[in-house]
């Protein structure tokens, strides 16, 4: 479904419920996102029929919520969000409230996060409701919260990386007050579920809807950065909440590094202007790949004391398993925890592609994560002076194995060995990878080859 036609149907849903004498508006990001002149994705839609009425009204319905009012609308193959206007008391685990009570659509408004969330929109007159002055923070760029910011975020702690994900995605202030409150609760974040924080991150972090190309020294960075990823790390930072969620990349903040191969300065500014660089439409798994692959720098540095330099030896190899722990922490899948972990473990290894064996090279490039490696390998240039030239190496040669479909597949397999009278064990394991470096190597170029090498090898 397009997001014309998501809106025409959101549009009339609303118009179903008005129909049937019920107050219905389109309320909170879509409103936000609509007036801001911005495609929105999901249409929330806000009303005073009760659940069991909305039940009534729609012929596919989901009661994900029922009893905090929340009835998920199927249309076309797609879930629109129906919940009954409430109000909200108790909150007792720092997530959900212990009491909802059914309410005016005022009431609603006053218990949502942030004034720009807050705005309600009748798709049908075109007329906005605004109860909590959402338009003029919107027009001002501002974050703030309904209410007392303590409240709110004493409510869901959550709301605190919410705060900062939307002054980041929105180029956005969030104002002193709101701010404040976080830098002091900041710590109460800690006692949300990792699944919830990852959630947030993740969207924080996502690659930008539009790409730039970015240098800059460290002493101009932060009043500079424009993508939302780079000024959200910023802004986790300076509000606290960076050392909660994640207290390895908050080790960055003051790792310096050689400025003679660093000039951006700390690890920290390095991983900002690579998030800078975040390309449109990039892997959901290059952000974290940027952010994990040298944390394992502070716990690493070493100054040589005649240099004056600092190096971080094997901090590859230490922040793979720091990344892998990290990603299980917050609960990531397996596989894009295997994938990320790989980038982390490889990336120091591309500095040395234009010397490596063709056999070595082409394994680096016949590796599944190959792609995503190339593009940390370009953002780790654009983070620091290093130029692009293994980068555009790497790219030729990558080119050039396209145009060699045969060296993908294996000449031989363990089947075929066996075939040829060789035991299953070391030895069999043995012999397949030296075929496979052989043939790597173009010293071994068709099955027959390599089934006359295994034979003489066999016979010697």
């Amino acid at each position: 479904m397009t997001v014309a036609s998501t809106k025409t149907t959101a549009k009339e849903i609303v118009a179903q419920l008005q129909r049937a004498g019920f107050a219905a508006f389109w309320v909170g990001g879509c409103v936000r996102d609509f007036l801001l002149g911005r495609e929105a994705q999901d249409f929330d839609i806000a009303t005073d029929a009760r659940p069991e009425q909305v039940e009534k009204l729609f012929r596919k319905t989901i009661p994900v919520g029922k009893k905090f009012g929340v009835i998920i609308v199927v249309e076309g193959g797609q879930q629109f969000q129906v919940a009954t206007f409430r109000a909200e008391a108790d909150y007792q685990d720092g997530r959900r409230p212990e009491t909802v009570v059914f309410a005016n659509a005022e009431a609603d408004a006053s218990r949502r996060d942030f004034t720009v969330n807050g705005l309600f929109y009748d798709p049908l007159t075109e007329k906005i409701h605004d109860w909590v002055g959402g338009e003029k923070d919107l027009r001002s760029k501002i974050i703030r919260t309904i209410g007392q910011p303590e409240e709110r975020f004493g409510e869901d702690h959550l709301r605190m990386l919410r705060a900062v994900r939307f002054a980041a995605q929105l180029n956005f202030e969030i104002e002193p007050p709101t701010f404040a409150a976080i830098q002091a609760l900041a710590p109460k974040i800690k006692l949300i579920s990792a699944e919830r924080v990852r959630d947030e991150l993740v969207k924080l972090f996502a690659p930008p809807s539009w790409s730039s190309s970015f240098s800059l020294s460290g002493d101009t960075l932060q009043r500079e950065l424009q993508q939302p990823a780079a000024r959200g790390l910023f802004l986790l930072r300076d509000s606290g909440l960076l050392e909660h969620v994640l207290p390895e990349v908050a080790a960055t903040i003051h790792c310096e590094q050689s400025p003679d191969f660093h000039p951006e300065g700390s690890v920290f500014n390095h991983l900002c202007l690579m998030l800078e660089n975040l390309p449109a439409g990039a892997n959901e798994s290059l952000p974290w790949a940027v952010l994990l692959h040298d944390i394992a720098k502070p716990v690493t540095a070493e100054r040589d004391v005649e240099t004056g330099r600092i190096h971080f030896y094997g901090h590859e190899k230490v922040g793979a398993e720091m990344a892998e722990t990290i990603l299980q922490r917050l609960r990531f899948p397996n596989k894009q925890t295997e994938a990320i972990v790989v980038c982390v473990r490889n990336h120091m290894q591309f500095k040395d592609v234009k010397q490596m064996r063709k056999a070595t090279l082409r394994r680096l490039l016949l590796r599944e994560t190959f792609p995503l490696e190339l593009e940390l390998h370009r953002l780790d240039c654009l983070g620091s002076p290093g130029g692009l030239e293994y980068y555009d190496f790497l790219v030729q040669q990558a080119e050039e194995l396209k145009h060699q479909p045969a060296l993908r597949p294996p000449l031989l397999t363990g089947d075929d060995l066996i075939a040829l009278g060789v035991q299953p064990g070391k030895v069999l394991g043995a012999l397949l990878a030296e075929i496979r470096e052989l043939q790597l190597a173009d010293e071994l170029a068709t099955p027959d080859q390599a089934q006359a090498w295994v034979k003489k090898k066999l016979a010697n």
